[in-house]
């Protein structure tokens, strides 16, 4: 077992931290470290935490985090900050809001640069968020960057999705087809507080209801046709509750819980949310094997795919004939290694 292994199971604070920081780095043996925690994995209950920039997410968050420890559960929180596209550098402030958890043992706070990648996680979000699974966490509630009209990435990696929004966002237009509303499992209209929340919930209730209803076979949840805002469960389907929350006064917090805990029952006791489970654990792992074959290709093959690239640029070649070249390339290789018994 990898040395460090062992110490994360037995809820050593500082070897959590080490994994984490070889799982987002990347470093020689992150993978071993990954393998061996893998078993003492698929306990914790993942929550995603998306919206828009100046949603409140951060100290909504927090919110979440006072009320599960309250309770008795171990916390453990990925807040993902976007990494500047010229200095390559990141802030990691969103854990600022969540100051007066640093000294409870029982909650751990990780901050991750999403280092380019899109979608609002960065690429090592999963394999953190299983070192902390591994660790004991009962929940893990990943923060997204602030995200725009088709980031979903979150639905891979979170089994429930809370989508935030705020008054003064944008208008019903907005609503109907930003993308990533077809990913929320619960509607938290935060700062509820403020003018226009009522028309905010308005639109939520518009787009739900709209042509098919909730979106039947998105990478979000399962949905059903309603021709009203009804929310919650509906012939074995889920649509999503909206929910008004003040953060910064600790308000509709207890409500959101409560429909997030709905929504984990559904995803058990349900065929249409076991359904969802194996879907998300499919892509997953679709991920996996992408990014490995990519990351073999180019390791493997480094040269032979610069000298196609400089062809490309001299348009001696299309794309699309030097994608094919390469890939026939790369499995050539793995066919002759195959055969010489490697």
């Amino acid at each position: 077992m990898h040395p460090i292994a062992q110490r994360v199971l037995d809820g050593d604070i500082r070897a959590v931290a080490r994994a984490c920081r070889l799982a987002d780095d990347r470093l020689d043996g992150h993978v071993d470290l990954l393998k061996d925690l893998f078993p003492h994995t698929g306990k914790a209950w993942i929550v995603g935490i998306t919206g828009n920039p100046g949603a409140g997410k951060s100290t909504l968050t927090d919110r979440l985090v006072e009320h599960w420890r309250a309770t008795g559960h171990r916390i453990a929180v990925v807040a993902v900050d976007p990494t500047s596209p010229f200095s390559g550098g990141a802030i990691l402030g969103d854990r600022i809001r969540m100051q007066r958890h640093f000294e409870d043992p029982e909650v751990f706070i990780r901050s991750l640069a999403t280092r380019g990648a899109l979608g609002g996680l960065s690429r090592s979000a999963s394999d953190v968020v299983r070192v902390l699974d591994a660790w004991g966490a009962d929940v893990v509630i990943v923060e997204t960057v602030g995200v725009g009209q088709d980031e979903l990435e979150i639905t891979r990696t979170a089994h429930t999705t809370v989508v935030v929004m705020a008054p003064g966002m944008g208008d019903g237009v907005q609503a109907i087809k930003a993308g990533i509303m077809e990913c929320a499992d619960v509607f938290a209209v935060n700062k509820a507080d403020r003018d226009g929340a009522d028309a905010t919930v308005r639109d939520l209730e518009l787009m739900l209801a709209l042509g098919q209803g909730v979106m039947a076979s998105g990478p979000g949840h399962v949905g059903a046709k309603v021709s009203a805002p009804a929310q919650g469960k509906l012939d074995g389907a889920w649509v999503p509750p909206i929910v008004r929350t003040v953060s910064t006064q600790n308000k509709g917090v207890g409500d959101l819980v409560a429909r997030l805990e709905e929504h984990r029952k559904w995803l058990a006791n349900t065929a249409e949310g076991q359904a969802r489970t194996r879907r998300r654990a499919r892509e997953q792992l679709h991920n996996e094997i992408r990014d490995a074959l990519v990351e073999e290709a180019i390791r493997d093959m480094g040269r032979e795919i610069d000298a196609i690239a400089s062809r490309v640029i001299q348009r001696e070649v299309d794309p699309y004939t030097a994608c094919d070249a390469v890939i026939a390339a790369f499995r050539g290789r793995g066919r002759a290694m195959v055969g010489e018994g490697v």
